[in-house]
């Protein structure tokens, strides 16, 4: 068997993803070491903010300055309308000095290769990667990366590192949703909404509450039980490794993958803060790694999510992967937006959501830090003093007693979890 190299043991990548460049400069700040966006044609997340090729080429550069990289998706699977628009789009990003393209499409892929020939290509998870001989095909035809199917156990992907050259990467999925049918390759959004998941309008029929109508008996709703739980049958926890970085370090893998182009800042900055501590302190001292754990499960925690799993890594998913009384997330935090300038001893943020004066409120630091503070001033843009801040997107100044420094977050705990 294949010795993993210590360059492959010690540099795993951190891959945060960003739907709007808001939170492509927050992964970049709180810990990245790579991003992935999607543009406005050509990725799996049409809902997602995305970005216009004016954001693309101002995020790149935010990105490049703090040596962080940037990868673009282009993983739709692709009809003959969508080929020459595909060409056109690449052209495009041409300019924008992108890192690699994410594309699951064999044809996008010969697009890309006679486009943009010194671009890396990574196949995305889409193209259902679940064997050595697919990684090597992909090789072959001079892919730099191939994203593992979210399906594939530890044990197959130490196999799957074992049996492809050692300059080959791997990507793979560490934290996030997890969907219900196979490498994501689903047709229920199709059939039920007309919205086609494998060109980025999922409408994730998954999380819906199902019920059975017999034939002769309409309207007549009987509920579906799997168990005495409920009737969300499709509806899988979100996937959590951070617990088992160690594992995932030693199998080989080269870049740690979050779910999530539709996420706040907050979730990313929390995410990619969490994971960046935990990789870091591995690779400093495993032993500091495991007395950290209650540490990292508790930050982790504080982002929006559905109930953990650790998904296919340690074998097949039971029951116990599902959450079949609900489709709710656990929410322990709220946003309330992000220092982007001082001004007379102010401070600028975009309100995200409804706080008060009087408030007490956490400001999340990218060092890793968390302060509280209590709110002790607002106005708005034009100077006014403010009581309460309602209107979301409103440019405020504020004041907590305390200094703070572009970037840091600031969020609210919630009081019912």
């Amino acid at each position: 068997m294949q010795e993993i190299s210590q360059s492959k043991i010690l540099k795993p990548e951190l891959l945060i993803p960003a739907g709007s460049l808001e939170v492509l400069k927050t992964a970049v700040i709180f810990g990245a070491d790579a991003v992935y966006i999607g543009g406005e044609a050509f990725g799996l997340r049409a809902k997602a903010k995305n970005f216009s090729m004016e954001d693309i080429r101002k995020g790149i550069a935010f990105a490049h300055k703090r040596n962080v990289k940037v990868y673009v998706t282009a993983n739709i699977l692709a009809h003959n309308r969508d080929l020459e628009d595909v060409r056109e789009y690449f052209e495009e990003l041409k300019s924008t000095g992108l890192d690699a393209l994410i594309i699951s499409d064999p044809a996008v892929f010969l697009i890309a290769r006679q486009v943009l020939p010194n671009v890396d290509i990574h196949i995305s998870t889409q193209a259902n990667n679940t064997n050595y001989g697919t990684f090597q095909f992909w090789y072959e035809l001079g892919a730099k990366r191939v994203v593992t199917a979210r399906e594939l156990s530890l044990e197959e992907i130490r196999e799957i590192r074992a049996k492809i050259p050692e300059e080959m990467e791997i990507e793979t999925f560490i934290h996030g949703a997890m969907c219900i049918s196979y490498s994501g390759r689903c047709l229920l959004s199709s059939f039920m909404a007309g919205r086609d998941a494998n060109r980025g309008a999922c409408t994730h029929p998954c999380r819906w509450k199902y019920a059975v109508m017999e034939e002769t008996r309409p309207g007549e709703y009987m509920p579906v039980y799997e168990n005495e739980r409920g009737t969300y049958i499709f509806n899988s926890k979100d996937l959590c490794m951070i617990e088992h970085i160690p594992e995932l370090i030693e199998s080989g893998i080269d870049s740690f993958k979050i779910e999530g182009r539709m996420k706040t800042a907050l979730y990313v900055a929390a995410v990619a803060r969490t994971y960046r501590t935990a990789i870091d302190d591995y690779l400093k001292d495993p032993r500091y790694y495991q007395s950290r754990i209650p540490f990292y499960q508790s930050e982790i925690a504080k982002c929006t999510y559905r109930q953990y799993t650790t998904g296919f890594f340690f074998g097949k998913p039971d029951e116990n992967t599902q959450i079949y009384d609900n489709n709710t997330y656990i929410k322990g935090y709220t946003y309330l937006g992000m220092i982007e300038e001082e001004k007379n001893g102010k401070y600028r943020i975009e309100q995200k959501n409804k706080f008060s004066v009087g408030e007490k409120i956490e400001v999340m630091k990218p060092d890793g830090r968390n302060i509280e503070a209590r709110v002790l001033f607002i106005e708005n843009e034009d100077g006014t003093a403010m009581e309460h801040a309602p209107h979301p997107k409103q440019i405020l100044y504020i004041d907590l007693g305390i200094k703070l420094e572009i970037y840091d977050i600031l969020r609210r705990k919630e009081i019912c979890v």
